[in-house]
């Protein structure tokens, strides 16, 4: 036994990667089961009818006022009670707040929001969602009629 020698290993350097591999399945488990809650976007009422109801029905009465907000294809905000010239370049505090104004004076007055076809999709939600953050909680959505 004089003589003998253990037999030396060579080092490997290999990396294990059989926990990287636990790690990502643990995380896709996680985001699979997460994935369904963190969706966006903004509550409306939508109409319970399979016709659309005039503005004027909502309304009420007829002395009651109709509160349209418009936006063009450039974003620029407009505003228009009782169907009287439409006050352009408004921000949208300034929107807010002359909405929330006209609902003081008329607390039933319709609100609706319109945009050129080619309005981008950002800016109306941006609005929809200025509105309900302002406590305007019904709001309703301008469409033309084809014909």
């Amino acid at each position: 036994m004089a003589g003998y020698q253990p037999k030396k290993r060579k080092l490997t350097a290999e990396i294990n990667v059989v926990p990287y591999i636990d790690v990502m399945l643990v995380l896709l488990i996680i985001f699979m089961v997460t994935s369904p809650f963190i969706t966006q976007g903004v509550d409306v009422e939508l109409p319970k009818t399979s016709s659309a109801t005039p503005a004027s029905e909502l309304a009420g009465d007829s002395e009651a006022s109709f509160i349209i907000v418009e936006i063009d294809k450039d974003g620029q905000l407009g505003l228009s009670v009782n169907d009287d010239e439409v006050q352009r370049g408004l921000s949208l505090d300034d929107l807010i707040v002359r909405v929330k104004a006209e609902r003081q004076v008329s607390p039933d007055a319709p609100v609706a929001v319109g945009g050129d076809a080619a309005t981008p999709y950002a800016d109306v939600v941006l609005v929809l969602d200025e509105l309900n953050q302002a406590g305007i909680e019904k709001v309703g959505l301008l469409t033309d009629i084809k014909g």
